[in-house]
């Protein structure tokens, strides 16, 4: 963890003209000395960095200075920068746009011949919503860098709504989905929003002071604890093996005696029995029995509504 916080510091010192130690001890969760420890070993490592005090110091670093020649391969070169510039086409953010011409121009001097249009896209967003979940996810990093709290119209996982305001400190992107971390005025405790769910977002205009957390604090495990997740074992027919390979990955499906199976753990949540039947006949639960009575009664109750 120190050595990345280091290579972070690193990278948003080259993006940006001056950051505030301050900053950097909100941002990793660390205090003042560690932030200034860290960038006394970088300085030490040879690169020009220097910190002035007082109301209108910071943390600087050269603004000729490049990354040593032969730091990344041409790979290495080529998978940071089309990662940070597909980031950027979610994010819109100047800073990841800055990361990502400074990685290129260093590439170029090291007269490596390869293209660097960008290869990857990144869009979490649902179909057809012209954009509007990416203006949403611009919007609250946004206010995580300037600490301004937002008022929502959230609904949650069983489809209640509420209004609340919210202290943004930190977006979190985990399996494919996009969260917020944040202070919840309502609850009085930091709680995870899914931007998926947040009917509106509205800018307030109050600023905040940060809340020291440490990421440990963070639920970035979700449904992993054991009470909510079920150990499934699935038949497959080749119709549904599309649907299988995407929602199960290719890596968990095997090959027996012509037929496909599946064994894997998943949340046991209201969702699951309901991403099973979206398979169709295709999708048979051999174990649990508990979850195939699950879906056949689901199946039934549909059958019976239509």
């Amino acid at each position: 963890m120190k050595f990345q916080i280091m290579l972070e510091i690193l990278f948003t010192l080259l993006a940006r003209k001056r950051v505030i130690a301050r900053e950097f001890a909100d941002r990793y969760g660390i205090s003042l000395r560690s932030v200034y420890r860290y960038v006394d070993e970088l300085t030490v490592a040879g690169i020009p960095i220097d910190v002035a005090r007082g109301s209108q110091g910071g943390i600087y670093i050269s603004d000729t200075y490049k990354l040593p020649r032969g730091f990344f391969t041409k790979e290495e070169y080529r998978a940071a920068t089309n990662a940070i510039l597909a980031m950027h086409e979610q994010l819109g953010s100047p800073l990841l746009k800055n990361v990502a011409d400074k990685l290129s121009a260093q590439f170029k001097s090291e007269k490596f011949d390869v293209s660097l249009s960008g290869n990857i896209l990144v869009d979490s967003g649902t179909w057809g919503d012209e954009r509007k979940f990416s203006e949403k996810l611009t919007l609250i990093e946004q206010a995580v860098n300037q600490r301004e709290a937002l008022f929502i119209d959230y609904s949650d996982r069983d489809g209640n709504n509420s209004k609340r305001t919210i202290l943004p400190h930190l977006l979190v992107y985990k399996q494919n989905i996009w969260y917020t971390y944040a202070w919840c005025k309502t609850r009085n405790d930091f709680r995870l929003f899914k931007l998926g769910r947040m009917r509106s977002v509205v800018e307030t205009g109050e600023t905040f002071e940060r809340i020291p957390f440490s990421r440990e604090q963070i639920p970035l495990s979700f449904w992993t604890n054991e009470e909510n997740t079920v150990n499934a074992r699935f038949e497959i027919l080749a119709e549904a093996l599309p649907f299988a390979e995407e929602w199960l990955g290719v890596e968990n499906i095997r090959k027996d005696n012509g037929s496909f199976y599946a064994d894997v753990i998943l949340p046991d949540d209201d969702s699951l029995v309901g991403k099973i039947l979206s398979a169709g006949a295709g999708f048979r639960v051999l174990s649990p029995a508990s979850l195939a009575l699950r879906v056949k009664a689901e199946a039934l109750r549909i059958a019976k509504r239509c």
